[in-house]
């Protein structure tokens, strides 16, 4: 998988992750990969709900100890 940029949402809280990742994917090109590192458990859900919404393609989301990381390719 090749990330094109990644973004580092660390300490910051709902909403600040989804509306960063947002401006991040306008900047993008269509089919290139996002990935976000968070540490706001609810970032799972939130991201996963941001994807429907926006009908960016939520590719990959994993935790490793207590961050979350999240991977979406631009449509």
């Amino acid at each position: 998988m090749e990330i094109s940029k990644e973004l580092d949402t660390r300490g910051l809280n709902c909403p600040l992750p989804i509306l960063k990742t947002k401006k991040a994917l306008a900047e993008m090109q269509s089919g290139e990969l996002l990935k976000v590192v968070a540490t706001d458990p609810g970032s799972v859900r939130d991201f996963q709900a941001f994807a429907k919404q926006t009908g960016n393609e939520l590719v990959e989301q994993q935790t490793l100890d207590k961050e979350y990381i999240h991977i979406l390719r631009r449509r």
